[in-house]
């Protein structure tokens, strides 16, 4: 017996009319021939599903529901699959049915302690209330790694250093919405100064275990923030079985940290020859660079750079992936990182494992951070002695600052690791006029805040525990006599309270909850120290364990202003 049903719809055997289609979104096929269009004849890989996105994203301006319908059907994968990775980054706008799309230029201000302190607040609000909103959009946006030019703020991709209206205006009668390139060292300048002779000289006849004793020699430990002795990695992911992938931790996104672009800005074939050798070492079947996506100078240089290693012969085509971040300061953490580098929400991992043996696409990965690269090649070039030979208040070897704040001349300066806050301040060229130094941060947000009277520990690895804070990545920011300290604190917690993934009820609940608690006139010590106590015992990760540093040290070191 045939069944057959004349009516228009899908036949069913139960009362009722049959449906045209199945339930949810379906196909619309302008919308699917432009994702097939922007995706050209690019694997349809689930780990490039972020890449696919940014493609959409900037050629649209946002992300409608048709696209991402068409994304979802082209890659084979779950509407919610896709809809769940474009909504956790920042940089995606989804735009529903029936809903109006942003306007066509957007313009994010960063708010990040160095910017507010230049007045970034007030720059926004003259931002809103100059512009027509229909035509441009302001938003408020974390740290873009411009501490040193603050205040900062994004218009399209083009960054506007020490911002006013006036530029703004300026910018966008001109349409000067992109990026700008800078002068960098590139492949052939670089092999002329012997660059990737000593990659050439390994590859022939190295022996990795003698460049790791090189490196360990020199005392270089992970510049990221974590500290962990660098040769060390090597031989935990080499003594796993292959596969094995190296992993570049490009998502400076520690508020007040800008030393890594400082770098790859100026001699990016540094950091890609101690990419390369480190890959060496490991025997690393390829190579992911995961970088943020407010450093698109960095992301073109990189994009070129990797081109010219390709076409010269150093590397074959598609060795070194570049991925590009979404605006998440989560991914900093390098669980999450690589959760992200696989196409996913930047969701951390749970530990043990540890990524040293399940790493990208559960293999064994080696992480390591962009300036400690840097400092890879340097050794293999120069020897260890360019680190170890250097001493400095019982302290050795050589550490990048990212200054910012209340001083003369904020940038990057490479200075002894026994280098304390006065002379770090003297290398900033002093305070400014008119202010006197009152407290510093002296590795981030997550370091909190210390007083002017601690002015004599060296900013180093281990040398700041006893004060209850650490280096993490160097970033110091100078606050002086008329700056509130609860302010800075405040504003360290609204960073984490929006940059918390969510993953876990201590770090998404206690960032709030510090938040409304911090924002009272009077603090209620008590409740706060014991919410600290909650965030640090039971979040999954880094950025919910160290969120209350800010509060501890606020009311350890400036009670007055709390009470």
């Amino acid at each position: 017996m045939v069944l057959t049903d004349d009516r228009k719809g899908i036949w069913k055997s139960a009362p009722g009319k049959g449906r045209k289609t199945p339930k949810g979104r379906q196909v619309i096929d302008t919308a699917l021939h432009d994702v097939q269009q922007l995706l050209a004849d690019t694997p349809r890989h689930s780990d490039l599903l972020i890449e696919f996105l940014h493609l959409i994203q900037d050629k649209c301006g946002h992300l409608s529901a048709a696209h991402l319908r068409a994304l979802a059907e082209e890659m084979r994968l779950s509407q919610t699959e896709v809809f769940e990775v474009a909504s956790f980054y920042a940089h995606f706008d989804i735009v529903k049915e029936n809903e109006a799309p942003p306007p066509s230029l957007t313009i994010r201000v960063c708010d990040s302690l160095s910017c507010e302190l230049a007045g970034a607040e007030r720059l926004k609000k003259t931002l809103e209330e100059g512009l027509d909103p229909s035509a441009v959009r302001v938003l408020r946006a974390p740290c873009m790694g411009r501490c040193d030019t603050a205040p900062t703020l994004e218009i399209g991709h083009n960054h506007i250093d020490h911002a006013t209206l006036q530029k703004v205006e300026e910018a966008i009668q001109r349409n000067d919405t992109h990026f700008h390139m800078v002068d960098y060292e590139n492949l052939a300048n670089y092999e002329k100064k012997e660059g990737y002779s000593e990659l050439k000289s390994l590859r022939l006849n190295g022996n990795w275990e003698e460049v790791q004793e090189k490196v360990s020699s020199s005392g270089l430990r992970g510049l990221g923030g974590a500290g962990f002795p660098t040769g060390k990695k090597w031989g935990f992911v080499r003594a796993a079985p292959g596969p094995r992938y190296l992993a570049v931790n490009g998502d400076e996104g520690e508020p007040g940290t800008f030393k890594d672009r400082y770098y790859l800005e100026r001699k990016p074939h540094l950091f890609l020859e101690g990419m390369l050798i480190a890959a060496w070492a490991i025997e690393a079947s390829r190579c992911y660079i995961y970088m943020r996506d407010e450093y698109p100078v960095v992301l073109e240089i990189l994009r070129r750079e990797i081109k010219n290693l390709e076409n010269s012969g150093y590397v074959e085509k598609g060795y070194i992936e570049l991925r590009r971040g979404a605006g998440a300061y989560i991914c900093g953490e390098e669980s999450a990182m690589i959760e992200s580098i696989e196409g996913k929400r930047g969701l951390p991992r749970h530990r043990p494992p540890y990524v040293a043996q399940v790493g990208i696409f559960n293999r064994p990965t080696l992480v390591h951070n962009v300036e400690t690269l840097h400092w890879i090649a340097r050794i293999c070039r120069e020897g260890p002695d360019i680190l170890s030979s250097v001493e400095k208040n019982g302290r050795k070897g050589l550490r990048s600052y990212s200054v910012s704040g209340r001083v003369k001349k904020p940038g990057v300066y490479l200075l002894p690791a026994g280098s304390t806050i006065k002379d770090i301040i003297v290398a900033s060229g002093g305070m400014l006029e008119g202010h006197v130094f009152k407290a510093y941060q002296p590795g981030g947000p997550s370091s909190g805040i210390l007083p002017a009277e601690i002015d004599s520990v060296p900013l180093d690895f281990d040398t700041l525990q006893p004060f209850d804070t650490f280096i993490g990545s160097a970033a110091v920011v100078v606050l002086s006599h008329l700056d509130k300290i609860r302010d800075a604190a405040l504003n360290m917690l609204r960073f984490f309270e929006d940059e918390s993934c969510g993953q876990c009820t201590p770090c998404r609940t206690g960032c709030g909850k510090a938040v409304q608690l911090m924002e009272m006139d009077n603090w209620d010590k008590k409740l706060l120290m014991d919410l600290c106590t909650v965030m640090e015992d039971a979040s999954i990760c880094g950025l919910g364990q160290a969120a209350p540093n800010p509060i501890r040290s606020t009311i350890k070191y400036f009670p007055d202003e709390v009470s």
